[in-house]
């Protein structure tokens, strides 16, 4: 409860420290009743083992615990607690679960279920996270229930799907020497890449997506799972560097533009940016991306408030217009064409997206009806001749990689990211930059050198592709699927933002886009802030940063432990090199920065500096 911590996360609330679970070389540390950050010799050996309850709009349960008791011997350890899920209507389940692991490298999770009465739920089971740094591409054993034994090998380009199904244990390489079978009893799993959703991991969870979803555990049917993880072999463990080792920094050869940097302006927005305009051209974005959606109200008045904003903002625009395609298509397009040319909107370029595709169709769904994107392009080219078309996803990379848009017909494509899908602790959130990487590599394997663009991508999520809607935050907590959060308004959201442009700059986007400009994605603060309503929040600092990186040329830049900084540089034409460094965790990390002129920089928690 202290000013820091709001500076920091935009929240009073912290999160509570894991407890660090030992046994010889393996170790686990226990956050709110499970297991994440499993490590054999130091090794990172699983992502996380924990049991989750869903609700039916895939919002994720916390559960109360109580009776908790950790056991930490030399040994070994155990810990046993027991915990409830209460629904909305009232109903209960209730649940026992026991944990022990030992020096010999035998873990094992236990949980008995108990609904008190009928329980509805879209998940209620193991969910099993296997790392993706070290491991994607890699063999694996996996063994189905029928007693099959399968060799392949985990997706190195992420899989729109499950890649392996029906699954009774999978066996991985730790270290040269080293082998972790993960075993799971009590209903059939399956694995789905969560790198689809920007999450760092390989997810194995129970109940296959083809069963009806939500479902009923009825009340008073006790329901078993177990998870074994053991890991055997004889290898060595690899040196582990100090930590107070600082983070080396190292820079390479110059490589593609980085791009235009945009922000998303919705209508109701528009009077707000414009009593800041000055802080906006401060700001510098180089394109305005202008929100347009008729199924939720928007009209004529949105656009013509749009009109304002460009006359007033000179800089590139581009309307984001969802298509309800509840009739004929051209005459909906060329409808939405003439009340921007009556409105006086100029606009470089429109980006199109059926109403209906807002909404994932998982595994085992029946699509929903839609016309062929080849005609809703068509349309749309016919409608707006004179600019640039693009298409793809609002929601979600998982959504472009499942519905693969005929590129041939676009002058680009575009999709966005968000990281508080799954889970929406600090860890997880930060983990998510690694999976961006494998985002845009798939993406470019799907739709080569066309140009790319990412966004609004935001900790915060926008709209909810996987269930009615998103969840309200008013509190400030952390929360999966929320409509707001509060780390964005922190130094938090700040580090996560230059990191986020750092892991895709690689990929050559031409517009990327992190942030509205004012609003619950906004740069500017909104009210029950530690800084006046309207003045810059931490994040300004990082948006303007990167809107001053757009056009030079990107800088190949490392660091010796990216988990936990990342570098981000750009090389103007003079030759002068600006670089960015974020800080991603939560503690003080020492930097060696002498590749840019300088000595030895300790980096506060979550700050963000810029050099040259």
């Amino acid at each position: 409860m202290t000013a820091d911590a709001f500076l920091l996360y935009g929240t009073h609330a912290v999160e509570a420290e894991p407890v660090r679970l030992r046994a010889g070389a393996l170790s686990a540390d226990f956050v709110n009743g499970n297991l994440r950050t499993i490590r054999h010799g130091g090794t990172e050996v699983l992502r996380a083992i924990a049991y989750i309850v869903r609700d039916r709009d895939w919002g994720t349960y916390q559960p109360d615990l109580a009776d908790l008791v950790i056991d930490q011997r030399a040994d070994a350890f155990s810990v046993s607690y027991a915990a409830r899920c209460t629904g909305p209507d009232g109903s209960k389940l209730d649940f026992r679960a026991t944990i022990k692991g030992s020096a010999d490298g035998e873990l094992v999770f236990d949980v008995s279920a108990f609904p008190q009465s009928d329980f509805e739920t879209n998940r209620c089971g193991f969910c099993i996270l296997h790392p993706i740094a070290g491991l994607a591409g890699s063999p694996v054993k996996v063994e189905h229930t029928d007693g099959s034994v399968e060799d392949t090998k985990l997706p190195l380009l992420i899989d729109p799907w499950q890649p392996f199904k029906d699954i009774r244990a999978i066996t991985h390489e730790v270290r040269p020497g080293v082998a972790a079978e993960c075993r799971m009893e009590g209903d059939i799993f399956e694995m789905e890449d969560q790198r689809n959703w920007s999450d760092a991991s390989y997810k194995t969870y129970v109940r296959p997506l083809a069963l009806p979803w939500p479902y009923m555990l009825p009340a008073g049917q006790a329901n078993r799972q177990t998870i074994s993880l053991l890991i055997a072999g004889d290898g060595k463990a690899p040196a582990v560097a100090a930590a107070s080792e600082p983070v080396r920094v190292t820079l390479g050869e110059p490589g593609p533009a980085l791009p235009d940097i945009g922000v998303v302006i919705y209508p109701e927005d528009v009077e707000a940016t414009l009593a800041k305009l000055s802080v906006l051209m401060e700001l510098g974005p180089r394109q305005l991306l202008l929100h347009y959606d008729p199924t939720r109200g928007h009209d004529f008045d949105a656009l013509r408030a749009f009109a304002r904003l460009a006359e007033a903002y000179k800089s590139g625009t581009t309307l984001e217009c969802v298509v309800a395609c509840e009739g004929n298509l051209d005459a909906e397009l060329s409808g939405v064409a003439g009340m921007v040319r009556r409105a006086g909107l100029r606009l470089d370029a429109i980006a199109v997206s059926p109403s209906v595709d807002r909404q994932s169709t998982p595994p085992g769904s029946a699509w929903p009806p839609c016309p062929p994107l080849e005609d809703v392009y068509a349309a749309a080219r016919c409608a707006f001749p004179d600019i640039r078309l693009g298409g793809g996803m609002f929601s979600y990379f998982t959504e472009l990689n499942r519905k693969r848009v005929p590129a041939g017909l676009l002058d680009f494509i575009t999709h966005c990211t968000c990281p508080i899908v799954h889970a929406a602790d600090d860890l997880s959130i930060m983990q998510s930059l690694e999976a961006l990487p494998f985002i845009t590599q798939s993406a470019r394997a799907i739709f080569g050198g066309k140009p790319y663009r990412i966004g609004p991508s935001t900790i915060a999520m926008r709209q909810n592709p996987y269930g009615d809607a998103t969840k309200d935050n008013p509190q400030g907590q952390r929360i999966a699927m929320a409509n707001r959060d509060p780390r964005h308004a922190g130094l938090f959201g700040a580090a996560w933002t230059i990191g986020y442009a750092a892991q895709v700059a690689p990929a050559g986007l031409e517009m990327l886009t992190l942030s509205s400009f004012t609003g619950p994605f906004g740069v500017l603060a909104g009210p029950g802030e530690p800084v006046a309503e309207g003045s810059p929040r931490p994040i300004y600092r990082a948006i303007k940063g990167l809107c001053e990186l757009a056009g030079l040329a990107h800088v190949g830049a490392t660091t010796s432990d990216e988990t936990k900084v990342l570098a981000l540089a750009g090389r103007s034409a003079s030759g002068q090199t600006i670089v960015w460094l974020a800080n991603l965790t939560a503690e003080d990390v020492p930097v060696d920065i002498s590749a840019l002129g300088r000595g030895r920089q300790v980096m506060t928690p979550y700050a963000i500096t810029r050099f040259g």
